[in-house]
């Protein structure tokens, strides 16, 4: 397992749409999987989709364990949405990919999502509450989609301005 660079905001690789997994879980897959989850255990973070590292897969990470709390990482290839409920609520997200960012996205409470799991195994369930919101968040990703193009242009350029000059000071830093 590697822990792999975080593209951040304005990369532009963050907009392609990433492509479907051929031919299932095979090992090569789960060495992204892992990869992918300790990449996201040491930003730290939520969820992770493999463009996100500059993998333009349709393969998400996820762990909503609380602090304290066993770890229940989640694997998912290939996800799709098949269902939303109408009712929606706000609720603040972040991104690694636009670091110290936060604001309120509306979604759905509630989804039903199909995926194979880390054994290629089909799973369809539904995604409630927190975990409704972060596969939404994730598989936007997977569209070249992310959280802050919800926001006005103006927050939306604030937050990649912030970003860049983020970006800027740390490197002039570790150049110091």
């Amino acid at each position: 397992m590697a822990i792999r660079e975080i593209l951040t905001v304005p990369d532009p690789r963050l907009k392609e749409v990433s492509k479907p997994v051929e031919g299932g879980v095979t090992d090569e897959i789960r060495a992204l999987m892992d990869d992918m989850l300790e990449t996201m255990y040491d930003a730290p973070g939520i969820g992770l989709a493999a463009i996100q590292i500059g993998v333009p897969l349709r393969v998400i990470v996820m762990d909503l364990a609380k602090e304290g709390e066993e770890p229940a990482p989640r694997y998912f290839v290939n996800p799709e949405i098949v269902e939303t409920v109408e009712e929606t609520t706000p609720y603040e997200e972040g991104c690694l990919s636009v670091p110290d960012i936060f604001d309120e996205v509306e979604r759905p409470v509630k989804c039903l999502i199909r995926y194979l799991d880390y054994d290629g195994f089909k799973v369809e369930e539904w995604a409630e509450d927190l975990y409704a919101v972060c596969i939404q968040h994730e598989m936007d990703h997977l569209e070249g989609t992310l959280f802050i193009d919800y926001l006005s242009r103006l927050k939306r350029q604030r937050a990649v301005d912030k970003v860049k000059k983020a970006k800027l000071r740390a490197m002039r830093e570790n150049v110091a």
